[in-house]
């Protein structure tokens, strides 16, 4: 009996007891999310709409709280804001309108209509003041358990602390960080499946036998690929400038064993010119100085050639290499020619040099790399207005509460405002 999928799709009509959508970014949930129809209850009473509403609305918002802790947390004050114009504030002082005469007399033309203020999308406006919550609306996580996850586990902290409590309630200036890599795990690729890693029956020899040789074809296929250093330096140049050409013709998709191979190739090269020089600041300044010591690098290897010597110089031999360069400078000053690279090259080695220190391949992660942002992301990728995001180091600033203003709802919500005040209702416990 083959086993049964842990999360079936069931195509039905009744979205109260079937579909359910969740603060998550799967691929199910978003199914969900597009095929769910308004609900009416037409056919239903006053009582029934409430609870059919409040059961809608909470399998999104904070599914994983409890409901009595919910109750706890619900307020009927709902925070908003009106927008006022500052100019129109400077120039008057309030007399007209105290007066309580005139007023619209002197206006002309076309009135703007001001939208109304959603009050009841903001009935889960407590929700968001969760530590958990929060972090899944920063896009730390990519979904509101999974960032309980990294809460529990130690990965948090707020304020400088380390927080193990998802159920922190934020105050406005409070700044929650995540571990990068777990950032990087949640909201990245996964790592494609190995063929022929669960095999049954009589094929589990076979499957092995070709899993150790593949490995084994690749070492030797990367082996013959990698650039030779010593070579050359023109023709150095051109296995680097073909190399950055196939780094950046391939699309950071491709995740597949050629141009793993490639960037493996690239990357050893640049770093067995990096190491050539006697100091270990190269490898870890910035990408010019890297690409400076790069060029650097192949010019000695020229200028030795043109004296007669067959290796590049060490860091052992700084004095010997010195002296050599000066006689040579001396000697033969008219043939030393410097390599001199197009833009186009320069361009392409150094988006290449870019691409493989800003984002490398690391098997051992336990995401895909190159990294990659994981399927269907595009669609929940939004930051809600109470939030300062800054994702180079995955922290966030809880800037004030959310309130509702002119047309807008600072809670995000897949439901209209009737859901929401049918659910408010329900919660006013007057039924």
């Amino acid at each position: 009996m083959p086993r049964k999928a842990p999360t079936p799709l069931k195509v039905k009509k009744n979205i109260l007891s079937d579909v359910k959508v969740r603060q998550s970014w799967s691929k199910y949930n978003l199914y969900n999310l597009a095929r769910q129809t308004p609900y009416s209850g037409r056919f239903h009473n006053f009582f029934k709409q409430k609870w059919a509403t409040k059961s809608l609305a909470r399998n999104y918002h904070g599914e994983h709280v409890r409901e009595k802790q919910w109750l706890r947390m619900f307020d009927r004050r709902i925070r908003s804001v009106i927008p006022m114009d500052a100019a129109y504030l400077a120039a008057n002082d309030g007399s007209r309108e105290s007066a309580g005469r005139g007023s619209g007399l002197e206006k002309k033309g076309k009135q703007r209509v001001n939208s109304p203020i959603p009050y009841m999308s903001m009935t889960f406006a407590p929700m968001e003041r969760r530590l958990d919550t929060a972090i899944f609306r920063a896009l730390f996580a990519s979904s509101a358990r999974q960032a309980r996850q990294f809460v529990v586990h130690g990965a948090v902290k707020v304020n400088g602390k380390q927080m193990r409590y998802p159920g922190y309630l934020l105050n406005p200036g409070d700044m929650f960080q995540v571990d990068p890599e777990r950032v990087m795990w949640a909201t990245g690729a996964p790592k494609a499946p190995q063929k022929g890693a669960v095999v049954q029956g009589e094929g589990e020899e076979d499957a092995t036998g070709e899993s150790t040789s593949q490995p084994a074809e690749e070492e030797l296929i990367e082996q013959e690929e990698v650039v030779d250093v010593d070579r050359d330096p023109r023709e150095v140049l051109k296995d680097l400038r073909a190399r950055a050409k196939s780094i950046l013709a391939t699309s950071k998709r491709d995740i597949g064993a050629k141009r793993k191979q490639d960037l493996r190739a690239f990357g050893t090269a640049i770093k067995k010119l990096l190491s050539r020089s006697g100091s270990s600041t190269v490898l870890t300044d910035s990408l010019e100085a890297q690409f400076a010591e790069i060029q650097h690098q192949l010019n000695i290897r020229r200028e030795n050639q043109a004296a007669g010597t067959t290796s590049l110089p060490s860091a052992k031999d700084s004095e010997q290499q010195a002296s050599e360069e000066e006689s040579v400078e001396t000697a033969a000053p008219e043939t030393k020619q410097e390599i001199i690279l197009s833009d186009a090259d320069y361009n392409e080695l150094y988006a290449a040099l870019r691409s493989m220190q800003e984002n490398p391949v690391d098997d051992s992660k336990p995401y895909a790399t190159p990294w990659m942002p994981r399927d269907y992301m595009s669609a929940f990728a939004f930051i809600p207005r109470f939030l300062e995001v800054n994702h180079n180091i995955c922290a966030a600033v809880y800037l004030r509460h959310p309130v509702a203003r002119p047309g807008l709802a600072e809670v995000p919500s897949p439901y209209p405002v009737d859901i929401h005040g049918s659910a408010f209702a329900w919660y006013l416990r007057r039924r």
